[in-house]
């Protein structure tokens, strides 16, 4: 799951997303001053546009350079709003204690031993900032696999959680059904979400 990967995936479609944000996004960032987000796997930019809408400023990465294309493409009044990104968070780590909100939906980051990928983006949180991970239930998952895609190879949320310090007050971690219809295709029924502020 490269970035070449990513890009067949997206060019082998004209829209490989619905385009609206994901409703855990406009649930839990509501209640949220706007500052600077960090949109990891932004896709076709559908969160990042949220987000710019709603006052915020964007740093919006993904791996595709077609999608990156799509979304500012999408949404050209936002350019001063939303950096558009191509970057492999795994090997180039975003600037630590940086941004108010990192937003990882549904986000493929690949477990490893020592973790230092998903530390870079725990350290990328600035102090009094909010980290919002999303995931599928995997429960939900077993009956709609594609072949190139193991879940357990990546982090989940309540992983996630279980790797925060003391300096993380975590307001979120649950399991909860979707409010919007799954993806056609899929058994994705319920999300897992993890909300944490990391403290000032």
């Amino acid at each position: 799951m490269d970035a070449q990967y990513w890009d067949e995936k997206y060019r082998s479609t004209d829209q490989l997303f619905s385009g609206a944000p994901n409703a855990v996004l406009v649930t839990e960032v509501a209640d949220l001053t706007p500052g600077h987000a960090l949109d990891l796997g932004c896709g076709e930019g559908a969160d990042a546009h949220w987000l710019a809408r709603h006052g915020w400023r964007v740093t919006a990465v993904d791996i595709a350079p077609t999608a990156l294309r799509r979304a500012a493409e999408a949404a050209p009044e936002l350019a001063d709003q939303v950096t558009w990104t191509a970057t492999d968070v795994t090997r180039t780590p975003p600037a630590p204690r940086t941004y108010d909100l990192v937003s990882a939906h549904y986000f493929p980051l690949p477990r490893t031993g020592d973790h230092a990928a998903l530390l870079a983006l725990l350290e990328s949180v600035a102090p009094g900032g909010t980290l919002l991970f999303t995931g599928h239930d995997l429960a939900d998952l077993a009956d709609h696999l594609e072949q190139e895609y193991t879940p357990h190879d990546f982090y989940q949320p309540a992983e996630v959680a279980a790797l925060l310090g003391e300096e993380w007050t975590v307001l979120v971690d649950e399991t909860r059904p979707r409010t919007t219809p799954p993806p056609p295709g899929t058994g994705h029924t319920h999300d897992t979400v993890l909300r944490a502020r990391r403290r000032p």
